[in-house]
């Protein structure tokens, strides 16, 4: 069982005031805070090892590049990936799939091909495949969901044609919480011969990811959204994949000898890794995965199942309040509105009560369509969360009725 009381501690922002009150911080989809070993992490690279990387012949160079690739294989041990070949550093998971919507779609997908996505996809896992799609004259197919917030997944079988080249998914609903069958998708998808990329933006922070037990061909995620620093992230890719890819971008650090007349690209991952890379963000990350795996993966996915049944059940027991999405399995946030109340309204009167959420379509708005409504409130925890903060935030919500009630008369 985790110590959440101790765990707080080692968050320094927590003891922030917001006009007066202590912050509630409940908009962990959007980025999480940082723990003080990931911060002093940080300063210690800067303070101690600061160097560019791979190409220096001194000391602080060697230094800097050991600590850029113990990260590298933190993440592939955190992924359980067969090699850290086959991780790729990115600036989040938005890059990672534009990465390989371009990548793959040159050297995989054709005019006629098809793409299938699904209903309820972060607008990073939707424009990328887009663009590529009307780039290559492929077709975007889209696999539904139903009410409860659940993928359709009889509607997979229907959606694979021999012209499917890739099937996109989230692990992790970031508005729903929906935890997604990827096991199912990918063996479904193996059984013909077509590769799955999985966003794992809301999952690797929740609860143990394997990505050969799920048995996908990639996987994205975002350290911000996992106690690391902002812009840093990764791909996790198949080497069969990665070997016929072309690079995304080109320039310094993905070459192995430039002419005039030719270009080597240099061996993975580095094919992919342009430019100098998010060092100190790499650094971070591994000391964030540190981080979560000191306090225990499986303990944090049963903390996190538990908060997340709590708030369902407060948010039910209150009324008046509409809650989206009644998956079987559900994880790290739950979205719901006030009845008669616009999402944004309510978010802003939470604000100067110290109770920090997100308001508005949470870059779903496919997703928002589908239940028709203009927007959502979101409440999303992580390791430091606490059912105290859960009240907090049902006070809250009664503070805006009542107050949008008097507002009315």
């Amino acid at each position: 069982m985790l110590d959440i009381e101790n765990i707080r501690t080692q968050f320094p922002i927590l003891g922030k005031q917001i006009d007066g009150r202590p912050l509630v911080y409940l908009d962990n989809a959007a980025t999480t805070q940082k723990p003080r070993a990931v911060l002093d992490r940080m300063v210690e690279f800067c303070e101690r090892s600061c160097a560019s990387v791979h190409r220096a012949s001194h000391y602080l160079g060697e230094e800097a590049t050991a600590a850029y690739e113990e990260a590298r294989e933190t993440v592939r041990r955190f992924l359980n990936a067969p090699s850290a070949d086959e991780i790729v550093f990115t600036r989040g998971a938005t890059e990672a799939i534009n990465l390989a919507a371009d990548s793959f779609g040159r050297a995989f997908v054709a005019d006629g091909d098809e793409v299938v996505i699904s209903e309820m996809e972060h607008h990073s896992n939707i424009v990328p495949w887009q663009v590529m799609c009307r780039r290559r004259g492929a077709k975007l197919k889209v696999l539904p969901m139903n009410d409860d917030g659940m993928l359709e997944m009889d509607a997979l079988d229907r959606l694979i044609t021999e012209r499917t080249r890739l099937i996109c998914v989230t692990h992790v609903s970031n508005v729903l919480g929906t935890v997604n069958d990827v096991r199912a998708v990918a063996r479904k998808a193996r059984s013909v011969g077509v590769p799955v990329l999985v966003d794992g933006a809301q999952s690797v922070q929740h609860f143990p990811v394997d990505v050969r037990e799920l048995g996908c061909d990639f996987l994205v995620f975002s350290g911000h959204k996992m106690y690391a620093d902002t812009g840093i992230g990764g791909l996790y890719a198949k080497r069969e994949w990665l070997e016929e890819m072309p690079p995304y971008q080109t320039g310094g650090g993905m070459i192995e000898s430039v002419s005039f007349e030719e270009t080597r690209y240099a061996s993975l991952p580095y094919k992919f890794e342009a430019g100098t890379g998010n060092i100190v963000g790499a650094v971070s990350l591994s000391a964030a995965i540190v981080f979560l795996e000191g306090l225990g993966m499986p303990e944090i996915s049963a903390r996190d199942a538990s908060l997340v049944e709590y708030a369902r059940r407060s948010l039910r027991r209150m009324g008046g309040v509409k809650v989206y999405g009644d998956a079987i399995e559900c994880s790290g946030a739950v979205s719901f509105n006030l009845e008669g109340v616009h999402p944004q309204d309510a978010g802003s009167v939470l604000d100067k009560l110290g109770i920090a959420v997100r308001a508005g379509r949470h870059c779903a708005e496919p997703l928002m369509r589908r239940y028709g409504v203009p927007g959502m409130i979101r409440a999303s925890f992580g390791v430091y969360n606490t059912e105290g903060e859960v009240d907090a935030l049902i006070d809250g919500l009664r503070r805006v009725r009542s107050m949008m009630s008097v507002g009315t008369h």
